[in-house]
């Protein structure tokens, strides 16, 4: 059976979803307006300890998530998806260094779709890919989030630049 249950953060509102006793999503941000009608709003033993070890991460309490969870994608999103788990906390890698990690170097704009289709941000860090030139490139829930994360977990964010006009 899901279930869902919204909870607030630094991040503003966000919702964890459960299927079956595992963690299968984290809607963040603007993908909140995609959850499904026909959800169960309710608390569980387990979303309430994915929030609570959130809210540790948050808090700059944890750094790595023990919560046992389940995506479903494409057998090239799942490779992508497990790339992510190992990019250590509080550091960045490009699109380029991903496609590399999961073994085609050319494959960028399709490690890009698939980290844009991850179901657990923040448990799976897609926050920690950024573009070649440094820069912050998109991010699913809203930029505005990703940049909350990264500075969380103390990351050094490079000056924007902005053209006068």
């Amino acid at each position: 059976m899901e279930a869902l249950y919204f909870y607030e953060g630094p991040i503003g509102k966000f919702g964890l979803q459960e299927s079956n006793d595992v963690l299968t999503r984290i809607w963040v941000g603007t993908n909140i307006s995609l959850i499904p009608e026909d959800y169960e709003l309710r608390e569980t033993p387990l979303l309430q300890e994915a929030y609570r070890q959130l809210d540790a991460y948050f808090k700059r309490e944890l750094r790595r998530f023990d919560i046992p969870y389940h995506t479903e994608g494409t057998p090239f999103q799942q490779k992508v998806w497990q790339a992510l788990a190992d990019i250590p906390y509080g550091t960045t890698i490009t699109y380029g260094e991903l496609a590399r990690r999961v073994g085609n170097t050319k494959a960028c704009r399709a490690v890009g779709l698939a980290n844009g289709r991850n179901p657990l941000p923040i448990l799976l860090p897609c926050h920690r890919v950024i573009g070649s030139n440094g820069k912050l490139t998109g991010y699913t829930g809203g930029l505005h989030i990703k940049t909350t994360l990264l500075q969380i977990e103390g990351y050094e964010l490079p000056v924007q630049s902005f053209r006068m006009i």
